[in-house]
């Protein structure tokens, strides 16, 4: 397969709004600053599905052959309960909430957060950067801008948008809504206007809080990212990813601080030129939606990672379902969808399972240093597999097209007559942008049996015989009620499935 087959990276910009080639501020290498999560509580699914798509970002990033610099931050601190400047501290609230410290609360929820990115198989960033460890230097951002795009109320220290160029751009105000979601500040010069520092009302006293030229508080929280992505990957940088709900009011006023600092007043540079706002390109997930009411609060669960687990999901059904849907596509959650995707992952790994039986006995290549690229991966391979080598190069280089490219692999692993050792080098190659984990999972890492099931493993044996036999007899009816009694009791019942049902009696 010729260099020239690949794909150049094409990628949507929120920015303005269009699928544009992927070129480097560095050349190879790629800078990528991923919005983090507020540790105050568990991490819905919902929110997991940004990591999900950042992850696979940086995957392909790499398979496009760049060596990627990879930011996500942790925000302990000063983020309100409305993203707007309004309401309480998250982690104050939390804690006072539990009667514990906010470093605590901090501390149990970024290990939680870690935990289900690690499910997942979403990779470690280059860095963490945690908001309270960079306090000094948002304090000498602000007292660097102050004067010329601040103002200060009893409350703290504002940013005033009318001294930046298009702001708003990015969440298209004036079109769509956006600022109108900011609360009103007795005080404040334009309704956009936002929170640089905030300062502690007198008589109170925060478990978080700084002294600083305005008074003793805690910095806002769109300041915290625009100074940690300045120090770890400079100004301007390749990548900003987050959710979509960021692209309304967090990430403008992050474009508007990025412009203050660089130099870009409303009279000396506006967004026309992307790397104005600190990011050539701004990339953003779509939410995951809920048409049944099964995402909310119910019955005391909330619907997080471990929750799927309890139900008897492995988390990368999760990842499965995720990937197959674009990432800037609304993606309808349902326990049928996520259990068609889990279907569709064993499907996978036995395939794989199969070939790798085959080849026990043969030396498989090893991957090069830093993973497969798609250069080296095209180097590789010929024949039958190399169209779908780049076939698969350009649905992930076409704005990271994961459902195509998952229909490609799902291709390679049923092809006949080809090079066993290539096609699971190709295996390899393919799964290690999509993060499935697919050549180290086996049938058994699926079988999570819900923490709800009663069935022992006498009576799960005897259903199993019992519905085997109403089949016999096209007792179809007989056959689907003991079906349904089986997965109830964490039994994947396939049908056809030559190497027999799917269970177990613990949680894995």
């Amino acid at each position: 397969m010729a260099m020239t087959d690949l794909a150049p990276l094409r990628l949507f910009n929120s920015l303005t709004r269009q699928i544009e080639p992927f070129t480097p501020v560095h050349p190879g290498e790629a800078r990528v600053y991923s919005c983090g999560p507020t540790v105050y509580n568990y991490q819905h699914i919902g929110n997991m599905r940004a990591y999900v798509f950042a992850d696979t970002l940086g995957r392909t990033l790499r398979f496009k052959g760049y060596k990627l610099r990879h930011i996500i931050n942790i925000t302990d601190v000063g983020h309100l309960t409305s993203d707007a400047d309004a309401g309480d501290d998250k982690m104050e609230k939390a804690a006072a909430s539990l009667g514990k410290s906010a470093w605590d609360i901090a501390a149990f929820y970024t290990g939680e957060f870690k935990q289900d990115l690690r499910r997942l198989n979403i990779r470690d960033p280059h860095r963490w950067t945690v908001a309270t460890e960079y306090i000094p230097q948002m304090i000498e951002a602000a007292k660097a801008i102050a004067d010329k795009h601040c103002y200060e109320l009893p409350s703290g220290l504002y940013f005033d948008v009318s001294t930046v160029a298009d702001y708003g751009r990015l969440a298209r105000a004036a079109t769509e809504e956006g600022e109108g979601r900011i609360d009103e500040v007795e005080g404040k010069r334009h309704g956009a206007d936002f929170a640089i520092w905030r300062r502690t009302p007198e008589g109170e006293t925060r478990q978080m809080e700084w002294d600083s030229p305005w008074g003793r508080g805690a910095p806002g929280w769109h300041l915290e990212c625009s100074v940690m992505s300045r120090a770890e990957l400079g100004l301007p940088f390749d990548i900003h990813t987050g959710g979509i709900d960021h692209r309304e009011i967090h990430h403008p006023n992050e474009i508007a601080q990025n412009q203050a600092i660089q130099g870009y007043d409303a009279h000396h540079g506006g967004l026309d030129c992307a790397q104005h706002s600190g990011a050539r390109m701004w990339m953003h997930n779509n939410f995951l939606i809920d048409r049944g009411g099964k995402m909310s609060k119910s019955a005391g669960e909330f619907l997080r990672l471990q929750l799927l687990v309890d139900r008897g999901y492995h988390p990368l059904a999760y990842r499965l379902l995720c990937l197959q849907a674009h990432y800037r596509s609304e993606l309808e959650f349902s326990w049928d969808n996520l259990g068609a995707a889990l279907t569709r992952l064993k499907r996978m790994v036995m395939g794989v399972a199969a070939l790798k039986e085959r080849a026990a006995n043969l030396a498989l290549p090893a991957a090069p240093e830093g993973g497969w690229t798609a250069e080296a991966l095209a180097a590789s391979v010929g024949g039958k597999l190399a169209p779908f080598v780049a076939r698969f190069d350009a649905a992930v280089s076409d704005d990271l097209n994961t459902a195509v490219a998952l229909t490609v692999l799902d291709e390679v692993i049923a092809l006949k007559k080809v090079d066993l050792v290539e096609k699971l080098a190709v295996i390899a190659a393919m799964d290690g942008v999509l993060g499935l984990d697919l050549l180290a999972l086996s049938r058994t890492d699926l079988r999570l049996r819900p923490a709800s099931a009663t069935l022992g493993e006498s009576d799960i044996e005897a259903t199993l015989a019992e519905r085997k036999a109403a089949r016999a007899e096209k007792d179809f009816t007989r056959s689907d009620a003991l079906r349904d009694t089986l997965l109830a009791a964490g039994v994947e019942v396939m049908d056809g499935d030559p190497l027999g049902w799917e269970w177990r009696l613990d949680n894995g």
